[in-house]
């Protein structure tokens, strides 16, 4: 389904995949950075995966402009993954890596994934980053972060806490959920190990 726009107005569509009468919803967001494009290969994965059981809502990609230039921000220069409400600060300014924007939710991207999460409020959230090849301990249950750790072969880690972030900002709106970040590594994901980490999400999802 169609979710809107970005900058530019590219579209921003989510897939529904499963039971879409199952109590445990899961998201998949395959790119916030434009520049870390992996995780749409594994967003894909998960429509091959055939998951059941559980309620399954898939974004591709939620930064199609910063994809289009190969930048990390989005048309407008700013870093997605730091415009969320929980604990946004303005950093930087235009141009720079991590730019916040003026103010939380000025993007229209942030607002749709914003908007969506409220909506679906979803058990587990897997967001895809590159390139460090690591799972982070991201502020959920850990037991759900190292387990899908375990089932894909990344490494648990405890990354620095940004200010801005799309999964503080989850992990403080869901109490009892767990979004975190999956960082893959720099090099492309094969399509072997893009099914793996397919069914690593529906395994901690349930």
């Amino acid at each position: 389904m169609l979710l809107g726009h970005s900058v530019q107005g590219r579209p921003i569509r989510a897939v529904e995949l499963g039971d879409p009468g199952a109590q445990r919803k899961v998201l998949v967001v395959g790119c916030v950075h434009g520049n870390e494009t992996a995780g749409i290969t594994v967003a894909h994965a998960v429509d091959r995966a055939k998951p059941r059981r559980l309620d399954v809502w898939v974004v591709n990609d939620l930064n199609p402009d910063g994809v289009a230039a190969h930048t990390r921000q989005n048309a407008h220069g700013v870093d997605l993954n730091r415009n969320f409400p929980w604990r946004w600060r303005p950093l930087g300014r235009r141009g720079d890596q991590q730019y916040s924007g003026q103010v939380p939710l000025s993007e229209p991207e942030s607002r749709i994934a914003h908007s969506l999460i409220l909506r679906l409020r979803p058990a587990v959230a897997v967001w895809f980053h590159q390139p460090l090849g690591l799972v982070d301990e991201s502020g959920g249950d850990v037991a759900v972060e190292r387990r899908f750790s375990r089932l894909t072969g990344l490494p648990p880690r405890r990354l620095a806490r940004y200010p801005g972030s799309a999964v503080g900002w989850e992990n403080h709106l869901v109490p009892g959920g767990t979004a975190f970040v999956a960082e893959l590594p720099a090099r492309p994901v094969t399509p072997r190990q893009a099914d793996r980490y397919a069914h690593a999400i529906l395994r901690v999802g349930i």
